[in-house]
């Protein structure tokens, strides 16, 4: 199903243990093989070792005691069997043991307590392709498309491919893992969740159109933050005279799999790209963010008043504040820039950026930046934002 193309990915290993989660496909196992070709691998995928270690854990306490001290051990799908921390802690201190432990899932790692091993691995996480890291295959139109899953990019076929992801997904991360009771319900709420990708969540519509109770959409919409599919963006807050909508938005980690997931075949409407465009950069920007950490926090900002002016993401560091507003279009348009001036009220807003389709930098009288995205994802890639 999959080519066999090689991405390289802007990630550094820590020099320590360390998590690195991501969704399925992303390239985890992948990047740890070029990361550690010698060390040794022990993939809870294959199900006849779950199986073994399930049956009798120790089994990989006697493993991890043949490896010499210092050695390196990847252990993938760790979330599979999140009880084997406590060999890993034990290993790391007696053994000196440094491990990579991969993972599609927090959910039950955050059951079973990351925590066992108290601060001695760091978490990371692995994003779906940026445009520096697909290079030279970079088409815009296409990842927004598909997305940029690695899985999917060197696929044959694209849509084939997103729609058994999606089918895997609901079999392996959501039955075969038992994380939720109803898989019926769960199914009916999925597509619809996939249709608030860029959009304030309305738990009170989806649980009507799913057929399940307010409280289920919740616990929904954090499995699927668990299993590393979306993430809530908060709303801004600050004290500006003009109320702030407290509602937070939803973005799916890749474009592609909100899609395949909301059953969206062919090419993206107008209106759908907008959405699509605002969410791969959400994605860049969390990619960049662990590279470079770029921002403590990220929020959007919304109006209630009126006017309903927007900015799509702000980027907080320290006391400073970054504004970005991201439009699909290709001209730039003064109408661009209404939230950027509503927001610009607020102390400490050190730049003010418009990122669009189009190709010219331009600034506009009053500061704003007007960049477009591949320009945006060179300072991204500098560190420069």
């Amino acid at each position: 199903m999959a080519g066999t193309m090689n991405f390289p990915r802007l990630f550094t290993a820590p020099k320590g243990s360390f998590f690195l989660l991501g969704v399925r496909g992303v390239g985890k196992s992948t990047l740890a093989k070029q990361l550690f070709p010698r060390a040794t691998r022990i993939d809870l995928l294959e199900e006849q070792l779950l199986q073994s270690y399930l049956s009798n854990p120790e089994l990989f306490a006697l493993k991890l005691n043949a490896e010499r001290p210092g050695a390196t051990v990847v252990v993938d799908e760790i979330q599979r069997l999140p009880n084997l921390l406590n060999e890993v802690h034990r290993a790391i201190e007696d053994r000196k043991l440094r491990f990579a432990l991969l993972g599609s899932s927090a959910r039950k790692l955050k059951r079973a307590g990351t925590n066992l091993l108290a601060g001695r691995a760091v978490k990371r996480e692995l994003f779906p392709l940026t445009p520096h890291e697909l290079g030279a295959v970079f088409n815009l139109s296409r990842v927004l498309r598909y997305g940029s899953i690695p899985l999917v990019v060197a696929a044959a076929d694209h849509e084939d491919t997103l729609r058994g992801y999606v089918e895997l997904y609901l079999k392996e991360e959501i039955r075969a893992e038992a994380l939720v009771r109803n898989l019926p319900a769960f199914s009916r709420f999925f597509p619809i969740a996939a249709l608030f990708h860029g959009r304030t969540i309305n738990t009170t519509n989806i649980a009507r159109e799913a057929g399940v109770g307010r409280t289920t959409v919740q616990g929904y919409l954090e499995i699927l933050e668990d299993t590393l599919l979306t993430t809530r963006l908060p709303a801004f807050e600050p004290r500006l005279r003009v109320r702030e909508r407290a509602l937070p938005k939803l973005y799916w980690i890749d474009s592609g799999l909100a899609r395949a997931a909301a059953r969206t075949p062919g090419a993206p409407s107008g209106e759908e790209m907008g959405h699509l465009f605002e969410g791969y950069l959400l994605t860049v920007l969390r990619a960049y963010n662990a590279r470079h950490s770029i921002f403590d926090d990220i929020f959007y900002w919304a109006s209630s008043d009126a006017n309903r002016v927007e900015v799509d993401f702000v980027l907080r560091r320290g006391k400073q504040f970054i504004a970005i507003e991201v439009k699909s279009s290709a001209q730039f348009s003064e109408s661009h820039c209404k939230g950027l001036r509503a927001f610009e009220a607020l102390p400490g807003v050190r730049r003010r950026i418009l990122v669009y389709t189009g190709k010219d930098r331009l600034r506009t009288r009053d500061g704003i930046e007007v960049l477009p995205f591949h320009t945006f994802c060179d300072e991204l890639h500098d560190g420069k934002i």
